[in-house]
This record gives structure tokens, sequence and C-alpha cells, in this order.
């Protein structure tokens, strides 16, 4: 049996659900079930044609105007993003396990994306427990400085 490869994901958005908006930063970090991280992967993508941003989001995103631009830098188109992504989960050794928290966007962002882009879920399994994502290092190496700031940021974004 292949040992599991826990999958951790955090997101920024610009508004609650896939496809009227659009997913802007993606990071992931793999890690074996004691937690040792084996690899992460961080990518920026170009928001989807006619996508708008969400009125929470704007207001959001104005009170960080580094952190938006941030998620602006060497952005890639959607589908090119999305295959670099599920390439880095199927060169990982293991079996690869999608640890989601149902109450954040990032399992629903990535999934439809992946679905769009990509047209397949490169997960073996998923598994929702919102303990084990909250202890995961995906958050931490997150490029935008307001993930590393005492005050969270806003979920919709």
């Amino acid at each position: 049996m292949r040992t599991e490869m826990l999958v951790t994901t955090h997101v920024h958005t610009d508004g609650p659900i896939p496809g009227p908006h659009s997913l802007l930063t993606l990071t992931s970090v793999a890690q074996l079930p004691d937690g040792t991280v084996i690899d992460s992967i961080s990518i920026n993508l170009r928001e989807l044609p006619g996508a708008k941003l969400h009125p929470v989001s704007l207001q959001s995103w104005r009170r960080r105007p580094e952190d938006w631009l941030c998620t602006r830098r060497a952005a890639r188109p959607p589908a090119v993003a999305m295959n670099a992504y599920s390439s880095w989960v199927d060169q990982l050794h293991g079996r690869p396990v999608f640890v989601a928290d149902t109450t954040d966007p990032d399992y629903l962002f990535l999934y439809w994306y992946l679905q769009r882009f990509t047209g397949r879920w490169p997960f073996e399994a998923t598994l929702t427990d919102a303990d084990q994502h909250d202890q995961s290092d995906s958050r931490s190496r997150c490029p935008l400085a307001g993930c590393h700031s005492a005050a969270p940021l806003a979920r919709i974004s």
C-alpha cells in the first residue's frame, strides 16, 4: 500500500463561488501523515473571462492593495495554471489525498477549476477533516502578507 500524501490548500478569490468569480491565488502543501512537509506549490491565476469582482471582496481587497497586487504578479491563464497544478499532484510520491475543510472555499474552487480546465480530479481520495486542514502548513506558505498578520483575511477573498 502506498503512503498517503496529504495535500492541503489555501486559496484567495474575488468572490464566493467559481464561475461568476475567479480563483486568484492557490497554495498547496503536500505532507506525510506525521506532518513532514514533502513539497509545496503556489500559483497566481488570471481572472476568468467575464467574471466579476464581488462587492464584498472588492471592499476587502481595497483594504489590502499590496496583497491584491501580489495575486496579480506572474498570473497564469487558468488552463495553464490548473494543468501545472495537476502535474504537480501527479508527481507526488504516494497516494494523493486532498484534505478539505468544508467551511472554506478551497475545495469548491479547486474542484471546479480542475474539472473545468483539466477535466479531472487528480486526487485518489478526499478527507473532510477541518482539524487536519487547520494544522497544515498551506496558509503559512501563502505569498500574501495578510495571511501572516494577526487579523485573518475575510473568507470571501
